[in-house]
């Protein structure tokens, strides 16, 4: 009897820290918190995983100060494994001290160890002022960034994030914020004391900071939403670069489609646009693919999306903005985006319609060259499987860093016919060399027999017509899946990015 009582005191006196644990910065904060529009962290990791799957871990760090200001633990996202760390902003603003760095290189070193993804939600202040930090201590960015190509890692920013807190979401692959998100190296108390400059934490780091700068990937009304984007998101990725994206179940006889509908999209005409999302509504699986980066880089379209239900990732030109010329955001973008997909083997299809890198006085001095060499060095180093399609022309090395390449590794080449490439395009090159009306009409002419002569000379693996894009596609890839006959591996990478 005495033993049984004994374990009666111990556990409810384990149960009464937990309650304090999970009770958070106290009712009154909770409800502040609520009530200014956000969920509170327990609320965020419930929303993102599957129910009842949470297992939290270091529940007790921080004694008194619940959970030292950050929840986590492991759980699933469509039975999948994951690890999840949310900032309590209601515990002493999510700030960080030596217990909860410790739970934060914890998740990243479980993350890497059980080659599952790391997501972590932040809205914190940044280390604590009497946090007692020691140089000597090992520091969570460590483990976050060996990490890196090796297990998904996502970042949701929700509120306000500051200092050390906020160095995960550049870390990560994927980053999204919802509306009331803000991120920065310093809050505007600290800027006001070093710099004088008086200024908001939506002017210093709101969206139309973070997104315009390509900080941060996506934005979300709310919260909820950008659970359920990272939900989406982690959809199309494996657990980790140990293994291969699973393929969802599909009719074979379903997936063989033409697409004539492309000959209306599509126009003939260079000199006409089009938008190149609704190809992608046509030629994949569904039109519910998933847009990475929609405002930044715009003249790029980088998404994941299905084939045949195997999951791809697509690098398409864009000829509604820029006329589909590859500036240093778009460049910067893709190079981002084509690492990610190659470092969990996500084949790569590379849609191209571009008439070369911008050109100009403003793009050369964003270093349009540089962010150029970069995209092409991501690419060209890519050891997954990769398909290029020219709908209508790419020039010069606009061309190159979209795969249009020979030797460049791809399982599959194609072109629409009358597709234009070369080093320039002719008008260009007409007003280059001063031309003629006689000489310009020949370099037109020529310029559309390219195509041709590029088939003469198996430039590509074939010419085919808009209606055969689908097909085409999707017997390129499988023929290059067949190639993955030996456990999956991270990729080495010994490449300098420019």
């Amino acid at each position: 009897m005495g033993d049984a009582d004994s374990w009666d005191d111990t556990l409810r006196d384990l149960e009464r820290r937990r309650a304090r644990a999970r009770a958070m910065g106290g009712p009154q904060r909770v409800a502040a918190h609520r009530d200014a529009g956000g969920l509170d962290a327990r609320e965020r990791i419930t929303r993102l995983l599957d129910p009842g799957s949470f297992q939290e871990f270091g529940t007790l760090v921080g004694g008194e100060i619940a959970a030292d200001a950050i929840v986590t633990g492991a759980g699933t996202i469509d039975g999948a494994p994951v690890l999840v760390g949310a900032e309590d902003f209601t515990t002493l603003a999510g700030s960080i001290a030596p217990g909860s760095n410790s739970k934060r290189y914890r998740l990243a070193e479980l993350a890497l160890r059980n080659r599952v993804p790391l997501v972590m939600l932040l809205e914190g202040a940044g280390y604590r002022p009497s946090g007692k930090h020691s140089g000597r201590n090992p520091t969570d960015l460590l483990a976050q960034a060996r990490c890196s190509g090796k297990v998904p890692m996502v970042t949701a920013v929700l509120g306000p994030s500051a200092g050390h807190g906020a160095l995960i979401a550049p870390v990560s692959d994927f980053a999204i914020m919802s509306r009331r998100g803000a991120i920065f190296t310093a809050g505007p108390p600290v800027v006001k004391a070093s710099t004088g400059e008086d200024v908001s934490k939506e002017d210093l780091g709101g969206p139309d900071v973070a997104l315009p700068s390509g900080l941060i990937h996506n934005l979300a009304d709310t919260d909820e939403a950008a659970l359920d984007e990272i939900r989406r998101y982690l959809s199309y990725l494996p657990s980790s670069a140990w293994s291969y994206p699973a393929a969802l179940e599909t009719d074979s006889s379903a997936d063989a489609r033409r697409t004539p509908e492309l000959t209306a999209i599509v126009s003939r005409d260079n000199r006409r646009t089009y938008d190149m999302r609704a190809v992608l509504d046509v030629v994949f699986d569904s039109p519910d693919w998933f847009e990475v980066q929609p405002g930044f880089g715009q003249a790029i379209i980088c998404a994941l999306a299905r084939l045949g239900g195997h999951p791809v990732a697509v690098v398409a030109n864009q000829p509604q903005v820029l006329a589909g010329s590859i500036d240093a955001d778009a460049a910067d973008k893709a190079a981002h985006f084509i690492t990610v997909a190659d470092s969990f083997h996500l084949p790569i299809v590379f849609l191209a319609d571009n008439p070369g890198m911008l050109p100009g006085s403003a793009s050369e001095r964003d270093a349009v060259l540089r962010s150029g060499a970069r995209m092409f060095v991501a690419q060209t180093t890519a050891t997954t499987v990769k398909l290029h399609l020219t709908l209508r022309k790419a020039y010069g090395f606009g061309s190159m860093v979209m795969s249009l390449l020979s030797f460049d590794g791809q399982s599959g080449t194609f072109a629409y016919p009358g597709a234009t490439m070369g080093a320039m395009s002719a008008a260009a090159l007409s007003d280059a060399s001063h031309a003629g009306r006689d000489v310009a009409e020949s370099l037109r002419e020529l310029e559309l027999q390219a195509s041709y002569d590029w088939a003469e000379r198996m430039g590509f693996d074939e010419l085919i017509g808009p209606e055969e894009t689908r097909d085409a596609l999707l017997g390129a890839l499988r023929r290059g899946l067949s190639a993955r006959q030996l456990p999956a591996q991270p990729v080495a990478r010994t490449a300098i990015v420019p």
